[in-house]
């Protein structure tokens, strides 16, 4: 499974990150299909160069002729001109295999939690992290994920 290889090539990188997006509500309990894998990572060019070199290092390439000096100097610029808020990866042996790294938040600045799934342990925004991230996006698809996340931290 691509989100286990994923993260597992992450951790022993000493990579940190957190899962947001589809697989992080699944892992909460939400419902949600999704394919892509989306991470965020802490906002320091040490930690964007280290991340690139471990994804090619994988076997994944930039969907974008951009490197991770770029992204990280220019990050708000492309946030703000370009609506760029993900950084994607790809395998281009499966193509179906995707990651997208989310530059418009901070690990630092996130609540986080992990999470045993599959006899491996991930490292998961939590359930407030995520629904202030929807909120902020809008998107209809977000006001569902944000219904679905608001149901499971009630009953928890």
């Amino acid at each position: 499974m691509f989100l286990l290889r994923i993260t597992e090539a992450l951790k022993k990188k000493k990579i940190d990150y957190a899962l947001v997006g589809g697989y992080a509500l699944s892992l909460h309990g939400a419902v949600r299909g999704t394919i892509d894998v989306d991470i965020v990572i802490r906002s320091s060019k040490k930690d964007y160069v280290a991340l690139e070199k471990a994804l090619l290092a994988f076997g994944l390439a930039p969907k974008l002729p951009v490197d991770a000096q770029q992204i990280f100097d220019f990050r708000e610029e492309y946030i703000k001109n370009k609506n760029l808020v993900a950084w994607s990866f790809y395998n281009p042996k499966n193509p179906i295999e995707l990651l997208d790294i989310i530059i418009t938040h901070d690990l630092q600045k996130m609540k986080t939690e992990k999470i045993h799934f599959q006899n491996h342990e991930v490292k998961v925004a939590s359930i407030s992290e995520l629904i202030s991230m929807k909120k902020k996006s809008g998107r209809t698809q977000d006001k569902e994920d944000i219904k679905a996340l608001e149901s499971i931290r009630r009953k928890k």
